[in-house]
């Protein structure tokens, strides 16, 4: 029998998910234990085992759900957990599973899956409705509150893709299972964006309440600071040499909202290139970043770091491959090496700097990502990690073709004239989406 919680409780916890979003920068915590997932053929069993292993709860917010190949099976185990009293909640966006049939969401809620749409929409006349440019973008899970599963997977077969049907190869894409403090985050983060498609609303939208509550707002600045996990020179020295013996990695949950976190993610990577020292690595489809990260890639280079971009080669959209390729010639000229995948479509969001940082989840890095959907990564800093996915990319790049300048035969009025449609295209889009400031 389910115990309820008190009031005082209640309050609490919902104080401790708000102290997560009065951050602005990533909050790192210690002790956590991350695995690397490659694609679904890893994720999905995981998943699989996870969910059939789960006494309590399982939370997921996908942005693309599918009931074919691989990913049924995980669909298959969300219902039979909640057929034997696990409390399941599912929030998927109104546009990415905008295909699924309308039979999966009545079986699954049947089973007593309980489900949110994020922003329904009608394909056709919704994409009129500039305000439904805002998508959730996010693939997470938490089981438990024991185990997190971020990345850029989405509950879809590897070889299957919705606009181009199914493939040989498997799509390139990562994801990450954790364990540890920092499944706190993203369990509250896949809470709100559930209730704020189910009810229109969640708790950060009491904040103006708990302002006017001394009791309450003393709670907050206490879980607030909870949350930072400040330390003091002399923690600080004790991280180092923890650090150097290698104990359990530190890590940090970060997402993109229309809130406060709105350029957290950016800011987490901007801050991570301009203090590489070796080496850079880039993994995206979607690549039409901000000039800000654009510069401080191209000072990388400049200063001596191995900078390199692994993008689509097999193009799924036609604009997303124009608007990357419109600016080659001027990460190239300052060093900054360009491959493109050749196996199969490439999905994976990765950045990975030197043999300390890196960051895998949902976020490209491109307007639609930075500046409008809701988006969320994970941030590891642990040598054994870094050190393992470098070796994953690897193998990845090999299977690239390294893109040189002189295969850039365009003339250079063609090529200023490519730059400017995508630079006016990314422009309107955001205006029309009511994204504010310059992109």
């Amino acid at each position: 029998m389910l115990e309820h919680a008190s009031p005082d409780e209640e309050a609490d916890d919902s104080l401790r998910r708000l102290a997560w979003y009065a951050q602005r920068k990533p909050v790192f915590t210690g002790g956590n234990q991350v695995t690397l997932l490659r694609g679904g053929k890893e994720l999905f069993p995981a998943l699989s085992d996870g969910i059939d292993r789960a006494r309590r709860s399982v939370w997921l917010a996908l942005y693309i759900v599918s009931p074919l190949g691989q990913s049924g099976g995980v669909l298959q185990s969300l219902k039979r957990a909640a057929r034997r009293g696990v409390h399941v909640h599912l929030v998927v966006d109104g546009f990415g599973s905008g295909e699924a049939p309308q039979s999966l969401w009545q079986e699954l809620e049947k089973a007593g899956v309980k489900l949110a749409i994020y922003r329904p929409m009608h394909r056709l006349w919704g994409l009129l409705d500039t305000s439904q440019w805002r998508r959730m973008h996010m693939k997470l899970c938490v089981i438990d509150e024991e185990q997190a599963f971020v990345g850029g997977i989405n509950l879809i077969d590897d070889h299957f893709d919705l606009t181009h049907g199914w493939s040989d190869q498997p799509r390139l894409d990562y994801a990450v299972q954790a364990r540890g403090p920092v499944i706190t985050p993203v369990l509250h983060t896949i809470k709100a964006v559930w209730t704020r498609a189910q009810f229109g609303r969640d708790w950060r939208d009491d904040l103006s309440h708990l302002m006017q509550d001394e009791h309450k707002l003393k709670r907050l600045r206490h879980w607030v600071q909870q949350a930072r996990m400040r330390l003091n020179p002399r923690e600080q020295g004790k991280l180092a040499h923890a650090a150097a013996l290698h104990v359990p990695m530190r890590s940090a949950f970060v997402m993109r909202d229309n809130l406060r976190q709105r350029r957290t993610i950016e800011q987490s990577a901007l801050q991570a290139i301009n203090r590489a020292r070796q080496r850079i690595d880039i993994v995206t489809p979607y690549f039409y970043p901000r000039r800000a990260i654009r510069l401080a890639l191209r000072a990388a280079a400049a200063r001596g770091v191995a900078v390199r971009l692994l993008l689509q080669g097999k193009l799924d959209f036609q604009i997303a491959g124009l608007a990357a390729r419109v600016l080659y010639g001027e990460m190239q000229q300052q060093g900054v090496r360009i491959f493109e995948y050749q196996p199969a479509f490439l999905h994976a969001k990765v950045l990975c700097v030197d043999d300390e940082w890196a960051t895998i989840g949902s976020s490209n890095l491109d307007p639609l990502s930075l500046v409008l959907n809701l988006e969320g990564n994970l941030i590891v800093r642990d040598r054994q990690f870094v050190r393992e996915l470098s070796d994953a990319l690897s193998v990845d790049f090999a299977q690239s073709r390294e893109v040189k300048q002189a295969d850039e035969h365009t003339s250079r009025w063609i090529t200023r004239l490519r730059r400017g449609f995508v630079r006016q295209l990314a422009k309107a889009y955001l205006r029309l989406a009511g994204a504010a400031g310059r992109y």
